[in-house]
Order: C-alpha cells, then sequence, then structure tokens
C-alpha cells in the first residue's frame, strides 16, 4: 500500500520545520495578544508572550524564540528599539522579527527596516497573511 500525503510538498515542508519553533509574541494591548495567539493556534509552533519591550528582551535571553512577532508602540521600549537591540546582538540577530503595527506611513516603515526587521504586518491584522508570513520566516 502506498500513503499519500495530502499537503503538496512545499506545505508539508514547509510545517515540518515548525514544531520545532517558538513564537514570542509581544504586544502591550492583551486583546492583540489573545487575537495572534488565536490566529496561530492552527499552526504546530510555541506561543510565548511578552507586554512590552523589556519583557520581550528578557523573553529572548531565556526562551530563545525563532520569531518575534512585535507590536511598534510600546511603554518603557519601542518595537524600534527591541529590534534594534535584537539585530545588533550576535547571538540573537538571526530571530526572524515581524513587525505588527498600525504606523503605515513611510517614515515609519524606513525607521523600521533601518532597525533589521524581517517584514511587516499591518494592523488590523489579517488572519491569513500572518499565518502565510509567520510559515515564511
Amino acid at each position: 500500500m502506498s500513503e499519500t500525503n495530502p499537503l503538496p510538498a512545499a506545505q508539508a515542508n514547509t510545517e515540518a520545520f515548525l514544531p520545532q519553533s517558538t513564537v514570542l509574541i509581544v504586544d502591550d494591548n492583551p486583546q492583540n495578544v489573545e487575537l495572534l495567539q488565536a490566529f496561530l493556534e492552527s499552526l504546530p509552533v510555541k506561543v510565548i508572550t511578552a507586554g512590552d519591550g523589556v519583557e520581550a528582551l528578557e523573553k529572548v535571553k531565556s526562551d530563545n524564540p525563532d520569531l518575534i512577532l512585535l507590536d511598534i508602540m510600546m511603554p518603557r521600549m519601542s518595537g524600534f528599539q527591541v529590534c534594534k537591540k535584537i539585530k545588533s546582538d550576535p547571538k540573537t540577530r538571526d530571530i526572524q522579527v515581524l513587525m505588527v503595527t498600525a504606523l503605515n506611513e513611510l517614515g515609519d516603515i524606513e525607521q523600521a527596516t533601518e532597525c533589521g526587521t524581517d517584514d511587516f504586518v499591518s494592523k488590523p491584522v489579517n488572519k491569513f497573511e500572518l499565518v502565510t508570513r509567520v510559515k515564511a520566516c
């Protein structure tokens, strides 16, 4: 008997590495965190959360995430500052950073790019877009 894989080969390969992946969601708004967690529950990834940039950097050290979904406008430390710190440290610079933001001005996008972000998702977040970008990262 032959077994058939219901997923296309590319999709199967993409999801094959996901169970070992850890995603850190960083947002100071608990509703946003809950929404992003709900969007990611269809993926076989470990999700951890942080409520601001300072806590995010602590989680990066303790949990070594593979991907960070990072809000920009937060108290204590902005997403721009967090991204810059992560990308300037040789131990953490390979972590993928996906900025999740309501900011859509060209200057904000330029600043995020200068900080080293790997990709963007605009708020309000579309589930399909988020899941697709998380898989790509």
